[in-house]
C-alpha cells in the first residue's frame, strides 16, 4: 500500500489523495473497529452500492443515502414497498440502481431476523472475523482484495439472504469497519483502533 505525505506533514495511505472528505474519512473512520449492529448494516449496504463505482462517489452521497433510507434503520427499510422503491429510483441523492435498492430492503429483513433469532449482526460478523487482523502492509505493497475470512463471511451472508456481498465487497467492508488493518505501517493511522 502506497503512502503519501500531505501538506500538513502527516503520512497517510495514498488512496485517500487530498480531497478533504476522503482525508477525513481515512483519518477518522476507515479501519476503526465498529461493533454497532445498525452502523455495520449501513456500511455493508453502502459497500454493496459501491460495486462498480469509486468509494468517493458513495462517500459524497452518504448523507443523501442516509436521508433516503431513513437513517438505515432496518426496521423501517424492511417495510419499504413498491411506491418507496419507485421514489428512491427518482432520488438523485443516491445511486439509483433498482437491484441494489431492492436488495437493501431484503437485507433489512434479513438483518431483523438475525437480530430477533440471534446471534445479533455484530456478533455474527465479528465471530467470523475473530479479531482485528493486521496485514502490516509496507509502503508500495498492495493490500489484498479478498481473504479467506472475507470468503467465509460472504458465504454466511449470502446463505442468510444478503445480496451484493461477494468476497471483494466483504473485504472492502472489513477494511472500512476495522476488522482488518490495511493502513500501511508508515501511515499515521496504522495500529490505531479509535
Amino acid at each position: 500500500m502506497k503512502v503519501h505525505e500531505h501538506a500538513d506533514g502527516i503520512t497517510r495511505c495514498a488512496w485517500c489523495g487530498t480531497d478533504p472528505l476522503y482525508v477525513a474519512y481515512h483519518d477518522t473512520e476507515w479501519g476503526v473497529p465498529e461493533y454497532d449492529d445498525r452502523a455495520l448494516f449501513e456500511k455493508l449496504i453502502l459497500d454493496g452500492f459501491q460495486a462498480g463505482l469509486a468509494w468517493i462517489t458513495i462517500l459524497r452521497k452518504r448523507e443523501g443515502f442516509r436521508a433516503a433510507f431513513d437513517g438505515f434503520r432496518p426496521e423501517i427499510v424492511a417495510r419499504y414497498g413498491s411506491e418507496k422503491i419507485e421514489a428512491l429510483m427518482q432520488d438523485a441523492g443516491i445511486v439509483r440502481n433498482r437491484a441494489k435498492i431492492e436488495s437493501t430492503v431484503r437485507s433489512a429483513q434479513v438483518w431483523l431476523d438475525i437480530m430477533e433469532r440471534g446471534p445479533g449482526f455484530s456478533k455474527l460478523l465479528w465471530d467470523i472475523n475473530g479479531r482485528v487482523l493486521d496485514n502490516r502492509r509496507r509502503p508500495g505493497e498492495a493490500a489484498p482484495v479478498t481473504s479467506p475470512v472475507a470468503v467465509a463471511m460472504s458465504k454466511e451472508l449470502k446463505a442468510r439472504g444478503f445480496n451484493f456481498v461477494g468476497p471483494t465487497i466483504v473485504y472492502a467492508f472489513m477494511q472500512a469497519v476495522g476488522m482488518v488493518d490495511d493502513h500501511a505501517v508508515t501511515c499515521h493511522r496504522h495500529g490505531k483502533r479509535s
